[in-house]
């Protein structure tokens, strides 16, 4: 974790006696001597588990929350088969498959600390309205002078452009983004395709959300600048001859992508999400614009969900149906679909999702203070520690077809 960062010892204990671990010294969680586990070595997963899958939704600088959730399941022993993710879920998810076991910490670690490392405030004095002012000028100091290993303001406003100007279509140039991707990920480790990894973009001409999948295609820094090119700020990104901009336009999580895979799979799904469907009431005007960016950027987890449930019932009528018909009166289409149906998936979805602070505001996604990161990190770590204690979330459906999904701050306390 971060340097500072240090989970009770207690809590670690009781997360790794639930998965049948020796709990780890304490120090290591704090990111000083921690050890992954060796390539080599298999993880662990629960009983009749062939997939554990990673899903990071786009947030911008809350994205260093995706970042304690990965050490956390490292600590626990849990590596994913497959990393998918949108814009900032994109670059975690490319640090992740981008790297060895052993580096993809240190690699989401630096990648953090580049992004954030610029001292405006020394110290905060305790209390939410030193918090807002330190917030508040982080993000306008952001939005004037870009980020370092980022992204940097454009000598000249788009406004001032003619049309077709390169530089007329965006604020911000992400060519520090593309270097330090290029410095931090191994692309040809993420095209080996020992990790599957796909990052959802939104094609500019056609608006179809699509997903670049390392398992169709060979994957570069393009594509997961093209998953985080979020209009106006930052340049659509040109992949052979076509336009990408942000996956998060359409659709901020790529959980759709997993569970339409007709692989027959069951899997364990931790899906991280940076904003929160639910919410209060707005009371000021500020208020109403940061819940206006939870709505549209929320994950519409249960729709899916219930959609993906509702199709596997219908699947398993059909199942029960040709059953039921005698072998000589089936086609050889009739009984592949028979054979095939027998044994469909089963999901376990594990949602974890940033609580906002009472002291963020609407900018929260492109507030990058390094207090602020470090935050998010440390909040990411212990909602996935008090995830995985509950043993019983992390088992698979008995029933065939079946899904089941827990959110730990919906659960909690049950």
């Amino acid at each position: 974790m971060m340097a500072g960062v240090r989970p009770r010892a207690k809590r670690n204990a009781a997360v790794a006696k639930d998965l049948g671990r020796k709990a780890p010294n304490p120090r290591s969680l704090a990111g000083m001597d921690s050890k992954p586990m060796p390539e080599t070595a298999v993880p662990w997963r629960p009983k009749d588990c062939e997939r554990v899958a990673l899903v990071l939704q786009g947030g911008g600088a809350l994205g260093a929350y995706q970042g304690g959730v990965y050490e956390a399941l490292q600590e626990a022993g849990i590596e994913p088969d497959w990393v998918s993710g949108v814009s900032i879920g994109a670059i975690n998810a490319a640090l992740i498959a981008g790297n060895r076991r052993a580096d993809r910490l240190p690699a989401l670690r630096e990648f953090w600390r580049r992004i954030t490392d610029r001292t405006l405030w020394v110290h905060t004095p305790d209390g939410d309205v030193f918090r807002q002012g330190r917030n508040a000028f982080s993000s306008f100091t952001s939005a004037l002078f870009g980020q370092p290993g980022f992204f940097e303001p454009k000598r000249l406003s788009p406004w001032l452009l003619p049309a077709g100007h390169k530089d007329a279509t965006s604020y911000y140039d992400i060519a520090p983004l593309r270097q330090t991707l290029n410095e931090l990920v191994d692309f040809d480790l993420i095209n080996s395709k020992q990790v599957r990894f796909s990052v959802g973009a939104v094609n500019v001409l056609t608006g179809n959300f699509v997903f670049f999948d390392n398992a169709r295609e060979t994957i570069t820094a393009s594509h997961v600048l093209a998953s985080g090119a979020l209009p106006p700020a930052f340049p659509m990104t040109q992949i052979g001859t076509d336009y990408f901009w942000d996956g998060g336009i359409v659709s901020n999580t790529p959980l759709q992508h997993l569970l339409a895979q007709d692989d027959n799979l069951n899997s364990l799904v931790f899906q991280v999400d940076l904003f929160s469907a639910n919410g209060p009431l707005p009371r000021t005007i500020q208020d109403v614009m940061v819940r206006h960016k939870d709505i549209m950027y929320s994950s519409r987890t249960r729709q899916v969900t219930d959609m993906f449930a509702r199709l596997q019932r219908w699947k398993y009528r059909c199942y029960e149906a040709l059953i039921k018909i005698p072998e000589s009166e089936l086609s050889d289409e009739q009984r592949e679909m028979r054979d095939k149906l027998s044994d469909l998936p089963r999901v376990t979805i594990l949602q974890l999702i940033y609580q906002k602070q009472a002291y963020e505001g609407a900018a929260r996604d492109y507030e990058f203070s390094a207090d602020s990161m470090h935050e998010h990190w440390l909040n990411g770590h212990e909602d996935t520690r008090k995830t995985l204690a509950h043993k019983a979330w992390l088992e698979i459906p008995s029933k065939a077809g079946g899904i089941v999904t827990h959110d730990l701050h919906r659960d909690y306390g049950r």
